[in-house]
């Protein structure tokens, strides 16, 4: 009696996990509203798609959502293909969806591309229809009469469907507005035109092209705020003019160091002269002495030569008072 009623249940488990298993495999209810909507799809195709371990409910209700909208163009593999790729298929349906209510020519392929390139294909229709704005940050430039200013700007942007893939982003947008602002600052002959026509920077920029290979479109550039920051101009002039003061200060230490060192040098030489001329001094007894000697130098002459020399001393310590004290003593330690 227990091995029959063992049997039983085992063969009621059995069948219905066979039961489960055919309705896993074979969704006959997701079939049915697949046809009521009007979505042409086979018991074949939903079980080959859960075989491809495909969600048959991703691919069938995002068509059907799609033929609602009126999009007839679509296939089944299409749809399960871009699923397989790893893209949202519910994003790309959606956008689809915005693009044929607002007339913008947009594919199939072309939105898979760009869900499949990272980008919200979704938000991009979004942004094409209600264009997006941009906050810029401050930009800081310096006008030709050295006034800084740092300018703020609002973007208006309208995505460009044909640049999202492969187009940059935001970030250039941003680098290219900010380059054009300090360029259009810069090329002012005063930081008051810059303040008086603040239009000027938008329209210099506008023309400029800056959307170029990106994946937006500038609708508009508004400056938002302008403030006036330090006089750079005046700040640099100083720095300048340290600057030439240090090296004026330099070269005038080097000319210092040159005079010292030619003093310096003269000193030397006239010291080496000096000892000269004290040599030849002491020569000047010598000879006197050997003249005396040979006779050739009567005393008379002596005399007079020692006159002579004390006129010369007498003249020289009225002249020079203080240098005549060392030549006085020099004479007197010659008679000695």
């Amino acid at each position: 009696m227990f091995s029959e009623i063992f049997y039983a249940v085992l063969a009621i488990a059995v069948v219905v996990g066979m039961v489960a298993a055919l309705f896993y495999y074979v969704p006959v209810n997701l079939w049915i509203t697949a046809i009521f909507s009007g979505v042409r799809v086979g018991l074949g195709d939903l079980i080959g798609m859960r075989l491809r371990r495909v969600q048959p409910h991703v691919i069938v209700e995002s068509m059907i959502v799609a033929t609602k909208a009126g999009l007839r163009d679509l296939e089944l593999q299409d749809l399960e293909t871009h699923y397989m790729a790893g893209g949202s298929v519910h994003s790309v349906i959606k956008a689809l969806i915005s693009a044929e209510k607002a007339n913008i020519d947009l594919s199939f392929n072309q939105a898979a591309a760009i869900d499949l390139a990272g980008r919200d294909v979704f938000d991009a229709v979004q942004i094409s229809v209600n264009p997006k704005v941009i906050n810029t940050p401050a930009v800081a430039a310096v006008a030709q009469d050295g006034i800084q200013l740092i300018a703020k700007a609002r973007v208006t942007v309208r995505a460009n469907i044909t640049q999202l893939v492969g187009g940059s982003g935001e970030e250039t947008i941003l680098a290219r507005v900010g380059e054009g602002i300090v360029t259009s600052i810069g090329s002012s002959v005063s930081h008051k035109e810059v303040l008086e026509n603040p239009d000027k920077i938008s329209k210099l920029v506008l023309q400029k092209g800056l959307d170029a290979g990106t994946a937006f479109e500038i609708l508009s550039i508004d400056i938002a705020d302008i403030d006036v920051g330090e006089n750079i101009g005046a700040k640099l002039q100083i720095d300048q003019a340290n600057a030439d003061l240090k090296v004026a200060e330099a070269k005038a230490e080097e000319r210092r160091a040159m005079a010292v060192a030619v003093e310096q040098e003269m000193r030397a030489k006239a010291q080496a002269s000096r000892a000269k001329v004290i040599e030849a001094e002491a020569e000047v007894p010598k000879s006197i002495a050997f003249a005396l000697r040979e006779g050739k130098l009567g005393i008379m002459d002596y005399y007079r030569m020692r006159n002579i020399q004390a006129d010369t001393h007498m003249r020289e310590s009225i002249a020079f008072p203080e240098e005549a004290i060392p030549k006085k003593n020099q004479s007197d330690d010659d008679d000695e």
